[in-house]
């Protein structure tokens, strides 16, 4: 018979829920894995929240990629930089320009999007989907100023790798001139070298010939 006092019910429901002090050891046992990113030998030269698009030429349309933390990361040994961004709950990656394709090759311009100052866009070779292929990204920031240090670091970033390109380029055209010259001086020294026996073995001959 179902009993109308509010209170013995609660009595028998804390019964029904009271700890009996009994362990239960867990069926499986989960170990810490160490998880990397790729990014442990490279320090964060910007790290800025943003939302990403890229545009889907088919569609005729921009497309979210995601919403989270885009960086510009140089690599300690190498210098080189690269745009890294991962969307913010799952990590995923939405962008990743192998070599910093937007800020290590100066040709490749990064520009404001035309009707919205907190948004810039540009073309860069990405490998995000495990495919290097060629993207068009926008980039929209939450605030102006952010808009602004992106775009800032980007083309100083740029101009000192370009500086950089041009002086291995010239120290390369250098060298290369260097290694000509020695090639031409030791092409002269093999060739006086092998005369100089030519012209003693000329010289015993017409000694011989001289003899009564």
């Amino acid at each position: 018979m179902a009993s109308n006092d509010p209170d013995r019910e609660e009595e028998a429901v804390a019964g029904e829920d009271e700890d009996t002090g009994a362990q239960i050891a867990p069926i499986v046992t989960l170990s810490e894995v160490a998880v990397t990113t790729g990014e442990e030998e490279e320090d964060a030269l910007l790290d800025l929240k943003a939302k990403l698009y890229r545009f889907d030429k088919e569609g005729n349309q921009w497309k979210e990629r995601g919403t989270g933390s885009v960086k510009l990361l140089k690599h300690r040994e190498t210098g080189k930089v690269r745009l890294v961004m991962r969307q913010a709950k799952t990590l995923k990656i939405c962008a990743n320009h192998l070599g910093g394709a937007i800020v290590v090759i100066p040709s490749i311009k990064i520009q404001e999007h035309a009707g919205n100052d907190r948004s810039c866009v540009w073309h860069a070779l990405d490998f995000a989907d495990g495919e290097l292929k060629e993207e068009m990204f926008c980039i929209r920031f939450v605030s102006v100023e952010n808009c602004k240090k992106f775009m800032e670091t980007v083309e100083s970033i740029t101009e000192t790798l370009g500086k950089s390109e041009e002086k291995e380029s010239e120290d390369a055209s250098a060298a290369a001139g260097l290694l000509g010259k020695l090639s031409v001086a030791e092409s002269k020294t093999e060739k006086a070298s092998e005369e100089a026996p030519a012209a003693s073995v000329k010289a015993e001959e017409s000694s011989e010939v001289e003899k009564p």
